[in-house]
């Protein structure tokens, strides 16, 4: 217990900066990978094969080689100097944005067919169809897959912690430095990330009540 009372202060701003970290990437990555389903569902073939080159070439590559890319590669391109931190956000943005499109994706294809052509026949366009026919069913089904998807964003984060990213993930090393014990350090960064992931199958349930309940 000595471990977390004696730096708590490290703990504080080392979860803040991990939770912070989740927010703007799974805020960004829902976007784009909504972005990309939506591509991958398109009647343009362009979209279509756009959007499948995205998912197969993000959802097989290992997330610590997009950060080396754009904490190491992207510079030499010599473009816009980034910082760790953003290049952190980008990394985990686009590397989640693919298997997020993957799971709204699914989604969109258990809403019925007709549904699609009675809005054609309405005289709706494709993006109004998808965004007030299909969409609103469709996230209703991938809410169990989507909050898997969110839990794993946040556990990877840590991975940050090997390109100079202040998070939970380099507690370790402060503790490291200070000669406390490692061990029980991270076994409170565990008890912590439990902590977080916690609320986010709360709202799982929550969602998934109240959905059922409108259907």
């Amino acid at each position: 217990m000595s471990v977390l009372t004696n730096n708590l202060d490290l703990f504080l701003r080392a979860f803040g900066q991990t939770l912070q970290l989740f927010a703007i990437s799974g805020v960004l990555s829902l976007l784009l990978g909504t972005l990309l389903a939506a591509l991958r569902v398109s009647p343009v073939p362009v979209f279509r094969a756009v959007g499948a080159a995205y998912v197969t070439v993000l959802r097989n590559t290992p997330l610590t080689l997009v950060f080396v890319f754009f904490l190491f590669g992207y510079p030499l391109l010599e473009i816009v100097k980034i910082e760790p931190y953003t290049a952190a956000v980008v990394a985990l943005s686009l590397y989640t944005a693919a298997f997020v499109c993957e799971v709204v994706r699914s989604g969109i294809n258990t809403v019925p067919v007709g549904q699609a052509e009675a809005s054609r026949a309405l005289g709706l366009t494709f993006v109004q169809m998808l965004g007030n026919v299909v969409l609103p069913q469709a996230l209703r089904s991938v809410v169990p897959p989507m909050t898997s998807t969110m839990i794993a964003l946040l556990k990877n984060t840590t991975v940050a912690s090997g390109f100079a990213v202040f998070q939970a993930g380099t507690i370790r090393d402060s503790l490291s430095e200070q000669g406390e014990n490692v061990l029980l350090g991270l076994l409170w960064v565990a008890i912590g990330f439990v902590i977080l992931v916690m609320p986010l199958t709360y709202v799982q349930q929550t969602f998934e009540k109240r959905w059922s309940v409108a259907r």
